[in-house]
């Protein structure tokens, strides 16, 4: 059924926070934030989650909870001490937002940037190898998920950092398949904010999210 879940003071709370980025201001207007952003994307993962298990029952046993990251930056390491994020953001995974799994999507909506991905985004160094051995022997199933039409329009590429030096056992067949230099796999549809304001919304990023069906599967099989 189709529902309006966000309107402009879902991102105008973003757009103010840019400005103010202190505590003294969010705590100001946390009301703000719990009534017009908080509650709707809350909404949202929620009504999305049961829209995922119909095609993956174990999404059934995730909760939004699960999914949501905190609002509150991570400063330890940054030169940038502003406390707050400017977007929403939620991993739907198998597994909650601690794990990362090809088949879920990771989502973000903000005044800066509205996005979803999916796909192996940090395959650990060891597994890295591994990884990229079972691509090769899987080329042709690869390169048919990429080539897909629903694939490329509405993601058009495979992206990811890449080594400029690979294993000479895998150069044959990097010179047929570039990616295979990659150390990411990962896939970014971003959308205007307006967008979110559709009723069909939810049923937009099914549809986007089910586009990489094939890719994801392709990659589960190499992990």
């Amino acid at each position: 059924m189709s529902k309006q879940y966000f309107d402009i003071s879902f991102y105008e709370f973003f757009l103010e926070l840019s400005l103010n980025n202190q505590k003294s201001w969010f705590d100001e207007n946390r009301k703000r934030y719990e009534n017009d952003v908080k509650q709707p994307f809350i909404d949202f993962i929620t009504d999305l989650l049961l829209n995922m298990s119909k095609f993956d029952s174990e999404y059934k046993d995730i909760t939004a909870k699960d999914c949501l990251f905190r609002i509150n930056k991570d400063i330890r390491f940054s030169k940038d001490k502003s406390p707050y994020k400017l977007h929403c953001s939620a991993s739907l995974q198998i597994g909650g937002r601690k794990k990362m799994w090809p088949g879920g999507m990771y989502i973000e909506l903000g005044a800066e940037s509205c996005g979803i991905y999916s796909g192996v985004y940090m395959p650990e160094k060891e597994d890295l190898m591994t990884f990229r051995r079972n691509v090769a022997k899987n080329l042709q199933k690869f390169d048919k998920a990429i080539n897909e039409p629903k694939f490329i329009q509405y993601f058009g590429e495979v992206l990811g950092s890449k080594n400029k030096i690979i294993d000479a056992s895998l150069k044959e067949v990097a010179a047929i398949q570039p990616l295979i230099f990659n150390k990411q796999f990962y896939v970014a549809h971003t959308f205007e904010p307006e967008k979110s304001f559709d009723s069909d919304f939810l049923e937009y990023i099914i549809e986007v999210w089910r586009a990489t069906a094939h890719f994801n599967a392709v990659l589960a099989d190499c992990i």
